[in-house]
């Protein structure tokens, strides 16, 4: 490494940098021909921090590099720093599609489907049109999204039912909602439609917090309707929401009742979120 201190003449400082930069994009390509990936990975990060000019120019190098070394890495199952490298990746390309689905892609495969899903899903945001990416996130999606969900948003009957319950609720003066475990958010938008003030809904899977938040703003209400990625044990007042709330709805009552802290939830509720009938 160059002395830091170093004092360049005039013009010898700017001389200095190119010449490091050529050095190493060298170095980089001479260590990819003898496939060490590592070292042409670490020659490249010095050459974009040095020359971020040459992002455009060397992007697919580098995303190949990365891939090879994140490849060497999962194998010596040296995790962290397979992880450190897609973070100094996405630092230097955040918007990068091909580089978020790849970091999707061994999350998956390590079993981070929720961690997943939101790479997978920023990538298609980035990219509609990436069809891998695309097939991914509705891979994930597949194990993140419980098979009632779809069962539910198509039962009429009991959406119905769900509506004219939470019209009743707040014509009666519920002016404002908390839905616990939005999911898609339909309930939701029910309680904007039927003209609650104020619609918060919280929603601990970040798959289906993503989805909620697609939704919402599929039926232009994302300025109407505050999501919230955590638990609702979690929210504070007035830190997440205002004041308490005169209304909560929720569709979590499946055979998970007992099982995933719903009814702790619902207890929280009513203590610290709930308006208290006087």
């Amino acid at each position: 490494m160059p002395n830091s201190n170093a004092k360049f003449p005039r013009g010898g400082q700017e001389a200095g940098r190119r010449e490091l930069v050529s050095r190493s994009l060298q170095s980089a390509h001479h260590c990819l021909e003898e496939q060490d990936f590592g070292t042409a990975y670490a020659h490249y990060l010095l050459v974009l921090n040095l020359a971020p000019e040459l992002k455009t120019s060397v992007k697919e190098t580098f995303q190949f590099t990365l891939f090879k070394w994140a490849e060497e890495l999962d194998s010596l199952a040296r995790i962290q720093d397979l992880f450190n490298c897609y973070e100094q990746a996405l630092e230097l390309y955040p918007n990068d599609e091909v580089i978020c689905n790849s970091m999707g892609e061994h999350l998956f495969r390590m079993g981070f489907r929720d961690e997943a899903a939101g790479y997978f899903h920023k990538a298609v945001k980035l990219n509609p049109d990436f069809a891998d990416a695309k097939e991914n996130f509705y891979r994930v999606a597949n194990w993140l999204v419980e098979r009632w969900h779809f069962i539910m948003l198509n039962d009429a009957k009991r959406n119905l039912t769900y509506l004219k319950a939470i019209e009743s609720a707040v014509h009666s003066g519920c002016k404002s909602v908390l839905d616990i475990g939005t999911g898609t958010g339909i309930l939701s938008m029910f309680a904007k439609k039927a003209g609650a003030s104020c619609v918060y809904g919280c929603e601990l899977s970040k798959t289906m917090y993503e989805l909620a938040r697609d939704v919402v703003a599929a039926n232009h209400m994302e300025r109407e309707i505050k999501l919230l990625h955590l638990k609702s044990l979690d929210i504070e007042i007035p830190k997440h929401i205002p004041e308490r709330v005169s209304l909560v709805v929720t569709e979590t009552v499946d055979a998970g009742l007992f099982g995933e802290g719903i009814v702790e939830s619902l207890i929280h509720a009513w203590e610290h979120l709930l308006l208290q009938p006087k």
